[in-house]
C-alpha cells in the first residue's frame, strides 16, 4: 500500500465537474507519457505503479517494460493491466535500453520515467502540465522531492537539488532529482536517446547534453519521491560508478575538472590498496597510506564539488 502519509486527492476531472468548469479543459491538458522499467522489484512497483495512476491525470499514456522478473512483479503488472497504455515484457540490455524503447512508442507531448522502487507525489502530473502550459519556452522542468527507505517513510528531502546552476557545476556535480524531472518531446527529438553504454549515470549524462539545447526550469514544489533501498542503482557500484562519474565528467568538462581529479585519486588509491594488500594489518594500511594521500587531498580541497 501507499504510505498514508502521501493519501492522493480526488480524482481531477471529478473536481472539474463539480465546479462547474468544462471538461474539455481536462482532456485539452498536454499528453504526459511515464514509463516505468522494472526488473525484479516486485517489493515497491505496487506503490510505483499506484503513484502514476492515482494522479487522475486525464491524458495520461502509462508504459511498462519489464525485462523478465522472476518476482511477483509480472503478478502485480497484471493487475493493473486494464489501466496501463502498454506492458511490454521482454529481454533488455539495462534501464536506459528500456527507457529508450519505450520513449519509441511513446505518444506524449511530455516524457518522463519513474523507476519501479520510486514514487510521484500527489498532483504532480496536473503540476507539471500548468508549468508547462504557463511557461512555453522551456523544455525541461524539475522540481523537489524527497528520498524515502524501503517501507516508504520520509527520510529527509533531496537537498542536492537546485534551483539554479551553471554548466560547469551541472558537469561536476547532478542537481536534478531524475523522477521529478519532465521535458518536451522536442527535446527528446533533439538530444536523442539515453547512452547506453552507461550503467550508473545515464540520467545525469543526459541531462547534461539536453542543457545544451535546451531551457531548464525549476518548479518550487516536491514532485516526487527517490527509494533508499540496497539494490538501488545509485547505491551500487563502488568504485566502477565513482569513476564512470569522472568519465562523464572528463567528456563535457575537462580533466582538471574537480569531479574528474577526485574519481582518479580514488582510483589510484584503490590500486594501493590492491597492491599493498587489504590494509587489515598495520604495515599493509601503512604502506598503502601514501597512495590514499591524493584522495583525501582532493576530497578535502574539493568538497562539495565533485559526485560522491
Amino acid at each position: 500500500m501507499i504510505d498514508p502519509q502521501m493519501q492522493l486527492p480526488p480524482d481531477y476531472a471529478s473536481i472539474e465537474m463539480q465546479t462547474g468548469q468544462s471538461v474539455e479543459k481536462e482532456t485539452a491538458l498536454p499528453r504526459i507519457t511515464v514509463v516505468t522499467p522494472s526488473l525484479n522489484q516486485g517489493r515497491y512497483i505496487e506503490n510505483a505503479i499506484r503513484s502514476v495512476l492515482e494522479q487522475g491525470y486525464p491524458n495520461l499514456e502509462y508504459i511498462i517494460r519489464d525485462a523478465g522478473s522472476t518476482d511477483e512483479s509480472i503478478e502485480v503488472i497484471k493487475r493493473y493491466r486494464r489501466q496501463i497504455s502498454h506492458v511490454i515484457i521482454e529481454p533488455d540490455d539495462g534501464p536506459a535500453d528500456a527507457i529508450n524503447k519505450a520513449f519509441a512508442i511513446a505518444t506524449g507531448d511530455i516524457l518522463a520515467w519513474l523507476n519501479a522502487d520510486d514514487l510521484y507525489l500527489p498532483g504532480t502530473l496536473r503540476a507539471i502540465a500548468d508549468a508547462f502550459m504557463a511557461e512555453p519556452q522551456a523544455d525541461l522542468i524539475y522540481g523537489e522531492g524527497w528520498y524515502i527507505d524501503e517501507v516508504g517513510e520520509r527520510i529527509e528531502p533531496c537537498r542536492f537539488v537546485r534551483r539554479k546552476f551553471e554548466r560547469r557545476y551541472l558537469v561536476n556535480k547532478d542537481p536534478i532529482l531524475q523522477p521529478a524531472a519532465f521535458w518536451r518531446r522536442s527535446l527528446w527529438v533533439r538530444v536523442g536517446d539515453l547512452d547506453t553504454s552507461l550503467r550508473w549515470v545515464f540520467d545525469w549524462e543526459w541531462f547534461i547534453r539536453a542543457h545544451e539545447v535546451g531551457q531548464f526550469r525549476y518548479l518550487p514544489r516536491n514532485l516526487a519521491c527517490y527509494r533508499v533501498q540496497p539494490k538501488a542503482l545509485t547505491r551500487t557500484g563502488g568504485l566502477s560508478r565513482q569513476l564512470e562519474h569522472g568519465r562523464i565528467t572528463r567528456r563535457y568538462g575537462a580533466w582538471w575538472y574537480p569531479n574528474h581529479i577526485v574519481q582518479q585519486t580514488r582510483r589510484l588509491d584503490a590500486f594501493g590498496q590492491r597492491l599493498i594488500g587489504n590494509g587489515r594489518q598495520v604495515p599493509a594500511a601503512l604502506l598503502s597510506f601514501p597512495f590514499s594521500i591524493p584522495r583525501l587531498a582532493a576530497e578535502w580541497l574539493l568538497h562539495g564539488m565533485y559526485m560522491r
